[in-house]
């Protein structure tokens, strides 16, 4: 640790030397004196144990004990204790890349389960080893459908997640791609490179879309609710994608999570970003490493699939371990219980004369009230954030496993 020692005065007397200074203060003779800072004005240095208590007692004056009924993508939900203890250990936290198989086995193959897993969960052939998040993953099949078809034109449904859209919009501006933002996907469709829909969509409601033979389905779906729902896959979809902070990823304030894009094996390789695939050495033994790398480091650029250069696999495992944990039944039972108390909430919400603007939904929901903002501020008060405000009188409201029969009372009451 040598290195990052302080200079000692000889050192530093050698160094101006060496530049033809006299003292490290000749560095900054070209800043006038008059917009120079003459002191930081800082307090005196504390001791370790004094950073730790002055530390916590400004903590103590956020306000972080809220019963949490917000969703709009990133949701509250249970997380195994054994998750963040195994993610942590140092072969995976500071590991870089995966370039090199004979010393990444570890990663490569939970990259692989973490594909088998997206591939069982949705109904599709095969899945890449995630991309940045949900919105990357949208705008990333757009690019592919369009690979694919040779049209450079799409139809997205305007119920698709707004931050979503922003990054759409982006992609699909630079590729020079044509948007069509509907509410309906019209009955003609022979003009599109594919139509994104999002089930269920940002405002929680349950859509089965219908396939189309003139252009590529691509579907949006959060995977947890696919513990109850019928896979994409079973209604034909050709890619599908979503994101993953819902299998184990705490909030962290909304980021960083990860996503997924998932297609049918004729389009594996168009798929972006990283595939981890499993074969055998030359003793017979399993082994993994990264195939189909069809990314601008391996082959020509222009015929590169995607400038995504890394993934977070560090998230897929965490990914990887929630799922592992759960099982087939504690997963299911996440998704019912969520499933439950939305639906237990919606129907009081009713039975008090507010209005639920869904017939079909997982967990989620909108209410029509007559002022969001002091709708939500009243509940705020009593410990309790409420939802997401979409207009003065539309709010989103979200649940999960973690609201208990008590939230739900305190929040009708």
């Amino acid at each position: 640790m040598k290195n990052f020692l302080v200079h000692s005065d000889e050192t530093i007397r050698q160094m101006c030397k060496e530049i033809g200074i006299n003292t490290a203060e000749d560095l900054f003779k070209q800043i006038p004196q008059d917009i120079r800072i003459k002191e930081l004005n800082l307090p005196d240095g504390l001791s370790e144990m004094e950073t730790q208590r002055q530390i916590k007692k400004i903590a103590k004056e956020n306000k972080s004990d809220f019963v949490n009924f917000m969703g709009g993508g990133i949701y509250n939900k249970f997380i195994p204790a054994c998750i963040n203890q195994v993610a942590n250990r140092f072969e995976f936290n500071t590991a870089y890349t995966p370039y090199q198989p004979e010393i990444s086995q570890g990663t490569l193959q939970i990259m692989y389960e973490f594909q088998t897993m997206i591939c069982r969960l949705t109904g599709m052939d095969i899945s890449n080893a995630t991309v940045y998040d949900g919105g990357t993953a949208c705008a990333e099949a757009i690019l592919m459908a369009c690979r694919i078809t040779k049209k450079y034109k799409v139809c997205i449904m305007n119920s698709l997640n707004p931050e979503y859209k922003e990054v759409i919009k982006t992609y699909t501006y630079s590729q020079n791609i044509e948007v069509d933002w509907v509410d309906e996907i019209a009955q003609n469709t022979k003009d599109y490179a594919c139509v994104l829909v999002q089930t269920p969509n940002y405002y929680g409601e349950i859509i089965e879309p219908q396939k189309s033979e003139d252009c590529l389905l691509v579907v949006c779906t959060d995977v947890s609710t696919l513990s109850i729902l019928k896979p994409p896959g079973q209604y034909n979809a050709d890619i599908v994608v979503g994101d993953i902070q819902t299998l184990g990823i705490p909030m962290n304030f909304g980021g960083p999570s990860a996503g997924f894009v998932a297609c049918k094996e004729k389009f594996m390789r168009q798929l972006p970003g990283r595939l981890a695939g499993r074969t055998t050495d030359k003793d017979g033994k399993q082994a993994f490493c990264l195939t189909i790398q069809t990314r601008e480091q391996h082959i020509k650029r222009e015929k590169a699939t995607s400038n995504i250069c890394s993934n977070q696999a560090l998230i897929g495992l965490c990914a990887n371990l929630y799922l592992s944990v759960m099982g087939e039944k504690g997963f299911y039972q996440a998704g019912y219980l969520s499933t439950v108390n939305a639906h237990k909430l919606a129907q009081q919400l009713q039975n008090k004369g507010i209005k639920v603007l869904n017939n079909n939904f997982f967990n989620e929901f909108v209410i029509e009230v007559e002022n969001s903002d002091k709708f939500l501020s009243d509940l705020e008060e009593k410990g309790i954030l409420g939802g997401i405000k979409l207009d003065e009188h539309k709010i989103l409201v979200a649940v999960t496993e973690m609201i208990t029969d008590e939230d739900i009372e305190n929040y009708i009451a």
